[in-house]
């Protein structure tokens, strides 16, 4: 057991002998998943991929109507879960390396990069080595408050933190773009001790994937909405949607009117006003797709880690961490959330964010399994298990976020081990089954 360890951790009444065979029987979860990886896990995969294409296809095309209202509604809601599937679900994990077992190329960890402002490669620095594997570590894990706001109270308050709910609700809405700077380090630079060099190579790796974006979600599939809509008015002589307007002959002078321009030029004005309308719809929809998307997101990361239940580490409580005591601050360090499979799946499944920490390289789909092998172990060992349900967690981050704006503060209380609750204890009295078995003979052996 690690010297360091405050009294008040949850884990310090474990002996140095309960914590290696804590790490065994977690390293025998692993294992026992991973020796039946198979077909189940690579159709669900699969399949999820397949799923999430055909929403975002459904959402362009019906993004080529969206001077229809109910277009637009529908196409952006398409749009907004597609991204949702795509970012949780998908590009999270799969940079992760869940799927990497499949030795599928187009589902590799070393291939795939997302549709999201990070570049694959920084994010992969910042949140699946320093955040994964320094997970709640003060002055480490720069997730602790993302560098730019205050979520525990041994964290040191400043002046600037009284502005931390405003910070919260940009961060919300720009999320993609705030883990998109994330792997910089704005710590370090501000210290200089990051060589500008590595900064400059950080900035390209940033430009060239936002402007990737960009051009895709603002100025790309607008055009082609706008190109669709144009040339479905000039076929229809522009009877499909009646122009409010002629602007561009009202510039011109009247003798123009009475030349062969003037039949171009009202062509022109039957057409441009109406595309102009399409690429500006099919612009509001993918930023209100990516808005529906950051929200959701900035939700179920914020969940994952902040509410009152999960515990910090000095850098001091964690020298010579072993193993087994690693394994042991995954499991207080996040927590879970409660909800239906469709949550989850829309989730990321990182509804089982302690499960995630404790197996970021496992296939997500099977942390639903796992969850209750967990529990038993902390059961068993008079340890917490983090979860509850969507609205409290959320309850409690965003006030944590308000009250540390402020000097002071102490951590919340929590909930101390994990004990089953009347649902999940099995039932009390024996079945049939076992009846029978008891009446048998015992075994003369």
């Amino acid at each position: 057991m690690n010297k360091n360890m405050q009294k008040k951790s949850p884990f310090a009444h474990l002996t140095e002998e309960q914590i290696l065979e804590l790490e065994k029987e977690f390293d025998r979860i692993h294992e026992e998943v991973y020796n039946d990886l198979g077909e189940r896990d690579r159709r669900y995969i699969k399949s999820v991929i397949s799923a999430q294409r055909q929403l975002a296809v459904a959402g362009r095309v019906l993004l080529l109507a969206s001077l229809s209202r109910t277009s637009w509604i529908a196409g952006t809601a398409c749009l907004g879960t597609a991204k949702i599937l795509e970012n949780m679900e998908i590009g999270h994990n799969v940079m992760h390396g869940q799927w990497d077992w499949m030795n599928d190329p187009d589902i590799h960890s070393s291939t795939w990069d997302w549709d999201t402002a990070s570049t694959a490669h920084a994010w992969k620095h910042s949140h699946n080595y320093i955040h994964h594997t320094y997970t709640n570590i003060l002055g480490v894990d720069k997730d602790l408050g993302y560098e730019i706001m205050r979520i525990d109270p041994k964290q040191t308050w400043h002046p600037r933190y009284l502005l931390q709910p405003l910070y919260n609700l940009a961060l919300m809405a720009l999320f993609e773009w705030g883990v998109a700077v994330h792997d910089m380090d704005i710590d370090a630079i501000r210290r200089r001790e990051k060589p500008l060099s590595d900064v400059w190579e950080d900035l390209k790796g940033i430009s060239g994937k936002a402007r990737a974006q960009i051009i895709k979600d603002y100025v790309g599939w607008p055009l082609v909405s706008a190109l669709a809509v144009g040339a479905a008015q000039t076929a229809s002589q522009g009877r499909m949607v009646k122009p409010r307007s002629e602007p561009i002959r009202q510039l011109l002078p009247g003798s123009a009117k009475r030349r062969t321009l003037s039949r171009l030029i009202g062509a022109a004005d039957a057409v441009l006003p109406v595309a102009k309308r399409a690429f500006v719809s099919t612009l509001a929809a993918n930023a209100t797709a990516n808005l529906i998307r950051n929200v959701w997101t900035h939700a179920i990361i914020f969940c994952g880690h902040f509410p009152d239940q999960t515990y910090t580490f000095t850098q001091e409580e964690t020298e010579n961490e072993s193993r087994g005591e690693w394994y042991l601050r995954q499991l207080v360090g996040a927590a879970n959330i409660e909800g239906t499979p469709l949550f989850h799946v829309m989730s990321g499944n990182l509804g089982y964010q302690v499960e995630h920490h404790l197996y970021p390289d496992m296939p997500s789909t099977r942390y639903a399994e796992i969850a209750p092998k967990v529990k038993e172990i902390c059961e068993r060992y008079e340890l917490p298990y983090n979860t509850g349900r969507f609205g409290h967690q959320w309850g409690t981050v965003h006030r944590t976020i308000f009250r540390l704006a402020f000097p002071g503060g102490k951590p919340r209380s929590k909930p101390g081990p994990y004990k089953r609750t009347e649902d999940e204890k099995p039932p009390a009295r024996l079945s049939e089954a076992s009846r029978y078995r008891a009446r048998m003979p015992a075994s003369s052996a």
